[in-house]
């Protein structure tokens, strides 16, 4: 491998805001901001959002409003309706 070339990997402290979570995990990630976690300074990043805080991990889903949906569809395509 030559030298110089790659970037530092280091620990790095993350923190998923929505779930209030932190995690330390390796990481080739730059930070200019540093917060001290479990008695260690790390390099910071903030998250939106992580498996910690994701629906298809934490398995809770959203529930969008259909009813606006389906009564527009209905408004809309009414006049095709089928006689038997």
């Amino acid at each position: 491998m030559q030298k110089n070339i790659h970037p530092q990997y280091q620990d790095v402290l993350f923190h998923d805001t929505n779930a209030d979570i932190y995690f330390v995990i390796g990481s080739t990630l730059q930070s200019k901001q540093t917060r001290e976690y479990e008695g260690k300074t790390y390099p910071y990043v903030s998250l939106d959002i992580s498996s910690a805080s994701h629906p298809f991990y934490t398995g809770e889903q959203r529930q969008a409003s259909n009813e606006g949906r389906v009564a527009s569809f209905n408004k809309r395509f009414s006049r095709f309706k089928r006689s038997h």
